[in-house]
């Protein structure tokens, strides 16, 4: 009986273990996938679906008429994609026309309406100011108006007989013609100083079809009207993100700063900061998927004009479907942005992560122990 005994739990451990049901748990990932079901088949069939649709679009040489799934429909695989970067023509120019105004857009754009809009926040944040309240509603309002309607009223603010030309008129200066103006700020600042004639070296040749000497004239007059309003109407949005982060750094850390002797520049560029990177990070990110995207102001201010100097690529990747009615080339420009904004941003991304040596070494020394161990 004894042995009996002791020989009982033995036998019992070492029987295999009894599988147990599924249960509540066991359904959990097919429940989940149930809830999520609608909204994966509703992004699938309107948006990844139109994505595969426009990418074919791309390929062919469709001008709208019928359906381009058809056998009808002439395949002509990267050909639209090579006219715009290989072979010399109009598309190519027009293309590289669009890339040069975006890029310089894109340079003023989103360093402008970064700061302006974390200046606001800064401004709204002090505890010292009273309304904030209105302070909040007026600096917001911009973003949250119609963009046509505002395009409109900056048309006619920046007529030649508009508000802003008069109010240059009473300091003395003979405003321009703003939309009808097609001269680069950059050549306007070299006919300043004497350099009305473009240098022998900078008309010789250059990149993608442009001379040297149109990659560097810099914005237009034109342009520099509509950065001015994307900029005024896209930062009461960004101002309130950095409001948010602003309000949620630690007010025991500023006063900690304040004991130790901190100017009021040092805890900004040293607490700050610091503490709102990932804000900061998200707020750039914004800026510039949406500059590089820019196409309501440009349709409704100046449609590319004057001289194509206001031309972008989204606006261009518009026209050459809709009006040309060359489908598959607007198709492919518009996959090109595509391209150069998912690049621009993981470049971004690289540049602003965090770089710290020491944590990395010791984050490596921490893998590391397992395996010698």
């Amino acid at each position: 009986m004894a042995t009996e005994a002791l020989t009982a739990p033995a036998t019992t451990r070492g029987a295999a273990p009894r599988r147990r049901g599924p249960g509540v748990r066991g359904n959990e990932n097919l429940a989940g996938w149930l809830f999520v079901a609608p909204v994966v088949v509703i992004l699938g069939l309107f948006l990844l679906l139109p994505i595969l649709m426009a990418l074919w679009v791309s390929l062919t040489d469709w001008n709208g008429q019928g359906s381009p799934f058809t056998g009808q429909v002439p395949f002509v695989g990267a050909e639209n994609y090579t006219r715009l970067f290989t072979e010399d023509g109009l598309d190519r120019r027009d293309f590289m026309t669009s890339i040069r105004n975006n890029l310089y857009y894109v340079a003023i754009v989103v360093p402008a309406q970064t700061a302006l809009a974390l200046g606001l926040a800064l401004v709204v944040n002090n505890r010292m100011l009273k309304g904030k309240g209105f302070f909040r509603s007026a600096f917001y309002f911009p973003s949250v108006t119609s963009s046509v309607a505002i395009s409109v009223v900056f048309l006619f603010l920046f007529a030649n007989s508009g508000a802003v030309n008069r109010l240059l008129a009473l300091v003395g200066v003979d405003g321009p013609q703003w939309f009808a103006d097609s001269r680069g700020v950059l050549h306007l600042l070299l006919g300043a100083v004497g350099v009305d004639d473009p240098p022998a070296a900078l008309t010789g040749g250059g990149p993608f079809g442009l001379t040297w000497w149109d990659w560097l004239s810099g914005p237009s007059v034109a342009m520099m009207s509509i950065i001015t309003l994307v900029v005024w109407t896209t930062s009461g949005t960004f101002m309130l993100m950095f409001l948010a982060a602003l309000q949620n750094v630690p007010v025991a850390l500023d006063e900690a700063s304040t004991l130790d002797g901190a100017g009021r520049w040092q805890r900004f560029r040293h607490v700050t900061l610091p503490l709102i990177r990932p804000t900061t990070f998200l707020v750039l990110t914004l800026g510039l998927i949406g500059s590089w995207q820019v196409f309501d102001q440009v349709y409704v201010m100046s449609q590319g004009e004057p001289a194509k100097t206001t031309l972008t690529p989204a606006y261009l990747s518009y026209t050459t479907a809709f009006r040309d009615f060359d489908y598959g080339s607007g198709a492919a420009i518009s996959f090109v942005l595509f391209l150069i904004i998912i690049v621009l941003t993981l470049i971004q991304r690289r540049a602003m992560a965090d770089r710290d040596p020491v944590g990395r070494r010791r984050g490596w020394r921490r893998r590391r122990v397992p395996e010698g161990s």
